[in-house]
């Protein structure tokens, strides 16, 4: 794929910042393709959402640009990008050996770099050579504010929490926010002039959030996210760029982008469906008219009698008139067929809409535990659930959240405490989808997962995975297929307590929705923990807030 690469620019006020172009941009593998021809032109200022459904090729869209997709990828299009391009993925690329301390380091080294650089060359000034490189180190200084990167690393440090924590920590032992946090602290110390972001408020709680929330408002340069929080693209974007938008897309034309944050667009988004149903609807009635008329008899050109002896002549004039005027019609009617077929738009798919029940009715008391502790990571003194009663957890990252879900389960063990779970069936859905067998098919291990269940409902029948990937190897799904398949898994066996960690992450916007209308009319018991803050905000049942050991 070629690729042509600006050098960094200087601030806005010195010269413009470059944008970010992508072109015709297709990737294929093997077995399936991820996207097609897909065009992009991200201006620096603009903060564009990439939304879509799980597999539309979000993810694969942002490594494309960067320059990260495994060889085995086949890429037709042309990506011109900012020299200066960072991508934050969903898992931080740091070594498990590295410390806090030496991962500020590396971020504040170019910096510090392009500050002696200017300083160096200042004395050079007033040669024509001396100039010139003068120039280009005091472009690169000035598009990341270097002088000032020393005392933005510690106030992002400090904003995030990570000032709390040893710097000699390896980054292996942090948790998955800590890890984000320490990413973002590079970002925001770095400010590069395109930045890709995978799911990043994934792992964080609302402090980290409204720092990166403020971070991504004041960036001058260019930032591409996919993101299934709805907050953030509410509150962050100021356009949004759908790759799963349907035949006429989200203006009726083609087009995929649209001009605001996610609840505008949800509305714009039904509305563009309709639009294709009818548009499909309108054409398969005037095809199926035109074929009719491709098929005409002359019975339907010429109402007349019958022939009688005095007028063969005259009927045999006529007759010829009306073989004349059918020809020309059914000329006629073929032709508009043929551009009526050409420019037919695709027939809709099926909406992929979750149709499962949560849970099953349960009765009685289902959870009663206290004073349970597991030493260092979690500690609480009372919890009690009953049939039909769903309750929220939240609290700030590591303040056990996913561990009491894991006690609950019988994942984990408590180190003290009581824990007495008398539903008959439980089944929990943790963050990290099972891939102990990549290579099986959705459908195989769905299937191997529920073969113990007395009647389970079929894979198809749940609206959760597409048929199209059913027969893709677990290891190719995307995250967020892999979470659809393993709450599939876990309803299937219609539990009496459904314990959920962070159902909405990954998962597209639409099932996210879904999910929150089928829990609302679940008559299970459920324990949900989620940093999701609309799905926070439309809250309407109690809450258990944890803090941190």
């Amino acid at each position: 794929m070629p690729v042509s690469s600006s050098s960094p620019s200087p601030s806005p006020s010195s010269s413009p910042l470059p944008p970010l172009a992508v072109t015709g941009l297709s990737v294929t593998y093997p077995d399936r393709t991820v996207l097609g021809g897909v065009d992009l032109l991200a201006q620096p200022g603009r903060r564009i959402g990439l939304v879509g459904e799980n597999g539309a090729g979000k993810s694969t869209l942002l490594r494309a640009v960067a320059g990260r997709l495994p060889a085995q990828a086949c890429v037709a299009g042309s990506v011109t990008a900012p020299g200066d391009l960072v991508l934050l993925g969903q898992e931080p690329p740091f070594r498990d050996r590295a410390t806090i301390e030496e991962v500020l380091a590396m971020a504040l080294g170019p910096l510090r770099t392009a500050v002696a650089d200017v300083e160096r060359l200042a004395g050079d000034v007033g040669t024509a050579r001396g100039e010139a490189a003068y120039g280009r180190a005091l472009e690169v200084a000035l598009a990341h504010d270097a002088w000032d990167a020393d005392r933005r690393a510690s106030l992002a440090a400090q904003r995030l929490g990570l000032s709390e924590l040893d710097p000699a920590r390896v980054v292996g032992s942090l948790s998955g926010g800590e890890r984000t946090r320490l990413a973002l602290a590079t970002i925001m110390t770095t400010r590069p002039t395109c930045l890709l972001l995978d799911e990043p408020t994934n792992h964080l709680d609302d402090d980290a959030i409204g720092v990166l929330t403020d971070f991504l408002r004041d960036l001058p340069g260019v930032v591409v996210l996919a993101s299934h929080d709805r907050v953030l693209l509410d509150d962050v974007c100021t356009d949004l760029v759908d790759l799963d938008a349907g035949a006429l897309g989200t203006d009726g034309s083609g087009g995929r982008r649209f001009g605001g944050g996610w609840s505008a667009y949800e509305a714009a988004r039904a509305d563009a469906r309709r639009r294709w149903e009818e548009t499909y609807a309108a054409q398969q009635e005037e095809i199926a008219r035109l074929r009719d008329a491709t098929r005409i008899g002359t019975g339907a050109v010429a109402h007349d009698r019958g022939r009688t002896d005095g007028d063969k002549y005259v009927y045999s004039f006529k007759g010829g008139r009306v073989e004349q005027t059918l020809a020309r019609r059914k000329k006629d009617a073929r032709r508009r067929l043929a551009v009526a077929e050409r420019e037919q738009v695709r027939r809709p798919p099926p909406p992929l809409n979750f149709r499962g029940g949560l849970t099953g009715a349960g009765t009685g008391r289902l959870v009663h535990a206290r004073d349970i502790e597991l030493e260092g990571r979690m500690r609480l003194p009372r919890l009690d659930l009953a049939a039909g009663e769903h309750l929220l957890l939240t609290g700030p990252n590591g303040s056990g959240k996913s561990t009491l879900l894991g006690v609950l389960s019988s994942r984990l063990s408590p180190t003290a405490g009581t824990v007495e779970v008398s539903a008959r069936t439980v089944r929990e859905l943790t963050q990290d989808p099972d891939v102990t067998h990549p290579g099986r098919s959705a459908l195989v291990a769905y299937d191997r997962a529920v073969a113990g269940l007395v009647d389970p409902p079929r894979l198809r029948d749940l609206g959760l995975l597409h048929p199209r990937d059913h027969r893709t190897p677990v290891g190719a799904l995307s995250v967020g297929q892999r979470r659809r398949l393993g709450l599939a898994v876990a309803i299937a066996a219609t539990p009496d307590l459904l314990l959920l960690d962070e159902p909405t992450n990954h998962v597209s916007l639409a099932l996210a929705g879904e999910l929150e209308e089928a829990l609302a009319a679940c008559p299970g018991g459920v324990l949900l923990a989620s940093h999701d803050r609309w799905l926070r905000r439309h809250w309407d049942g109690p809450e258990l807030t944890l803090t941190p050991w």
